[in-house]
């Protein structure tokens, strides 16, 4: 993978933790950083499931690759909140 393609796996990363953590209801006690983590790592993992299935490239906006995407990293953010200790 060339630069080109790690830099925009990290944007469109970015862009999927965002998405991801707007989908989860509530208030998510994760950072900024886990956030995009969660969203990098769902991108890949989004893309590969997409390419599986064979709807990874489509006319026009891939809405079925953006959706498992935004999918995994709600589940990824909802897992770690659920996995952080709450203070009181």
């Amino acid at each position: 993978m060339e630069i080109s393609g790690v830099i925009s796996a990290i944007v469109i990363g970015i862009v999927i933790g965002v998405l991801g953590r707007l989908v989860v209801p509530g208030r998510q006690h994760v950072g900024v950083f886990w956030t995009i983590l969660v969203g990098i790592v769902a991108a890949f993992i989004g893309s590969a499931i997409a390419a599986g299935f064979d709807v990874q490239s489509t006319k026009g906006v891939d809405w079925i690759e953006w959706l498992i995407q935004i999918g995994l990293a709600a589940v990824g953010i909802a897992a770690l909140d659920r996995r952080r200790p709450r203070r009181r």
